[in-house]
Formats: C-alpha cells, structure tokens, sequence
C-alpha cells in the first residue's frame, strides 16, 4: 500500500488493496491469487466505482483525443484476447460493459443481464492490467487520482 492511501477510511483501503493485488495478479497470469483478490474486490463495496474511474483515467491517457467505435473494439478485443490464454471463462460482455460504464454510455437499466458486482470485480482487473500495459505505468497513481476524484464529486454533490 502506498502512502497516500494512508488517509483513506478503511473501507477504501481495503479496495484500494484488493484493487493492486488482483491487477497484480492478472498481470502475472496467477490464476490461485486472482481468485483471492478478485473474492476480496466482490465483497467491497463500491469497489466497481473505483475501478471504473481507473478505467476512465486510463482510457483518457491512452486515447487523449477522445475514443472511437473501432478504439473501443480494439481495446475489448485485446483486453479479452490477453485474458483468455489463462481465464477462459473471460466475457466479451462484461468487458464491454466495463468500459461502456467508463466512458458513461452504460445504462444497467438498458441490460437485459447487467453484470453483478462478482463479474464486474472478476473482469475489471483484466482490463486494468490490459490498458496499464500500454501506459507502461504502475497502478498507484491511477488509483490515487480515482479515489481523489470520487471525493471531490462526492463533496460537490
């Protein structure tokens, strides 16, 4: 855990840990602590929103001039390219899903099968690890830069 997440109340914490264990995981291809972090990202709540917001910040460096069609395609299909030679059970849809949220184009209500918050934290760390690969980038700071701006809509609300 980095130092800046010292200040966070517990709850945060413990995503902000599950968070960087689990992309770590995935980064690594381990299957067994996945399966522990991503367990531990499912029972946080409100862990979805913060990794959704790392999702935002990291598609907005990657894609500084904004996302197209086909610039989303290319980042689901790598993403679950990647993913599939060692989760075979990796779904298009929640990826998609995933990054349709991110971008604030996803209505659940829209959804015939919305994903549960268990196949949001089981796919969100793939596609973390998937767009950290491009930026070359450690997690940290993304999720630094998430948490901080959840406060401040949450101060502004």
């Amino acid at each position: 855990m980095t130092v800046t997440w010292r200040h966070l109340p517990a709850p945060a914490r413990e995503i902000a840990v599950a968070a960087a264990e689990a992309v770590g995981a995935a980064r690594a291809r381990d299957p067994e602590a996945y399966e522990t972090s991503v367990g531990r990202l499912a029972g946080a709540e409100r862990s979805g929103l913060v990794l959704g917001a790392v999702v935002r910040l990291l598609l907005e460096e990657t894609h500084p001039d904004g996302l197209a069609g086909d610039d989303v395609r290319q980042v689901l299909e790598r993403c679950v390219r990647s993913a599939a030679g060692w989760r075979p059970d990796v779904d298009p849809h929640v990826v998609l899903v995933l990054l349709a949220g991110a971008l604030g184009v996803y209505d659940p209500g829209d959804d015939d099968a919305p994903p549960d918050p268990a196949a949001v934290a089981r796919h969100a760390p793939l596609l973390v690890a998937d767009l950290l690969a491009v930026t070359g980038r450690p997690l940290d700071g993304y999720l630094t830069a998430a948490f901080a701006e959840i406060e401040r809509t949450e101060r502004n609300d």
